[in-house]
């Protein structure tokens, strides 16, 4: 046997197994949706599961209990005969399982009764008012005007395609002006005073006394070397 075929009928049949029981407490607590959502995610596994592997009559007996478990989604009562009528039809399913499980195809069949009948129940079964549709809130009347018109004057000039409503309503439907944020001032921070530059020292009178003591020393050298010029060249 393909893996994959012995893997779709354990899973199946678990999954055929997991129905029966949560029906029968379906049937007791017919207002538990989370029981019926777990019956109707199963049954629409075991659906898409067959048509995938190519298995037509598998898929056509789960797609008619999907159609009905769907009704009671959208609020049809539920009753005993249609509990009744989809735990056959679980029956039937793991019958074709258990011939698909000795000759590894689907058995010959027909199951256009127990179809017929889940489609019948489908379409038969009604939805309650209050469910299919709710009803329309009365509209509140107009109310009556009575006395003299007051002549209105406009503000300015309207412009062309507009009217007295149309420029009421939309200067009341415009939101009111946001309150402008007041902004902090601005703190300027103090100014340093540069600093100054220290002025050069004073040449010291030792400095001044030194500078007139060597140039007098200079002076007196030429005036010596003029002399002895002279006297070598008479």
């Amino acid at each position: 046997m393909d893996d994959l075929l012995r893997e779709f009928l354990t899973e199946t049949n678990e999954s055929l197994d997991t129905v029966d029981i949560e029906l029968v407490r379906f049937e007791q607590e017919p207002n538990n949706a989370k029981i019926l959502d777990n019956i109707f995610r199963l049954v629409h596994t075991i659906k898409g599961t067959c048509g995938f592997l190519g298995l037509p009559r598998l898929e056509a007996l789960a797609h008619a209990a999907e159609t009905l478990m769907g009704k009671f989604r959208d609020g049809m009562p539920v009753t005993g005969e249609a509990v009744t009528l989809i735990l056959s039809t679980i029956d039937r399913l793991k019958e074709v399982l258990g011939g698909l499980e000795q000759t590894e195809a689907e058995p010959e069949g027909e199951d256009k009764d127990l179809i017929g009948e889940l489609e019948r129940m489908a379409v038969e079964g009604t939805v309650p008012a209050a469910a299919a549709a709710a009803p329309e809130a009365p509209k509140p009347a107009k109310p009556s005007v009575n006395g003299t018109l007051v002549a209105q004057t406009l503000e300015r000039a309207l412009r062309p395609g507009r009217s007295r409503s149309t420029s009421s309503s939309a200067r009341s439907a415009r939101p009111p002006p946001r309150p402008r944020r007041r902004r902090k001032p601005k703190r300027r921070k103090p100014k340093l005073p540069k600093p100054r530059r220290p002025s050069p020292p004073a040449p010291s009178a030792s400095r001044s006394s030194r500078r007139s003591r060597t140039s007098r020393i200079r002076r007196s050298r030429t005036s010596r070397s003029a002399s002895t010029s002279r006297r070598s060249n008479p």
